[in-house]
């Protein structure tokens, strides 16, 4: 199989178009949280999270740099949005928790996502989302357990 047959790497393409898309849908939020794409993915970590994370533990959980997470979490903070708490189970890297401010900022947020997902309703099914959004976790998963057996072989 060469590497333009091979239906895995067509998918990967594929999610790849869609996260551009998905990033130009939902772009219009900046102009009115003035949250970047990082700050916005830092404010929904620490909101969404059932125990204060640290940006190490977003970093992981995104796929993304610590240091980049770190950066966005030192606006958010000096923005009044997040605050950095101790953490009991380690000294230098504080946990994360939305002040006021951040928790009203990702209402709105949310508000705005939303209004453009009820919008995307028209576009495709929401029966076809459901099962797309299955599908993908599904993949998640599988790539996931692939990496832990080919970690744990090493």
């Amino acid at each position: 199989m060469s590497l333009q047959s091979n239906p895995f790497l067509h998918l990967i393409d594929e999610i790849s178009r869609l996260q551009g898309r998905l990033k130009t849908l939902f772009s219009t939020f900046h102009g009115y949280t003035g949250l970047t794409r990082f700050e916005q993915l830092v404010l929904t970590s620490v909101t969404e999270a059932v125990v204060p994370p640290t940006a190490s533990q977003i970093g992981r959980s995104l796929g993304v740099p610590r240091q980049a997470i770190q950066r966005a979490a030192n606006d958010l903070e000096v923005a009044g949005i997040i605050e950095k708490t101790d953490n009991p189970d380690h000294k230098r890297a504080p946990l994360l928790i939305a002040t006021e401010k951040g928790r009203a900022l990702k209402k709105v947020s949310d508000q705005l996502a939303l209004e453009t997902a009820e919008a995307m309703l028209g576009e495709i099914d929401a029966e076809k989302c459901l099962q797309l959004s299955g599908e993908l976790h599904d993949l998640r998963k599988a790539i996931e357990n692939y990496l832990r057996t080919t970690a744990a072989k090493k």
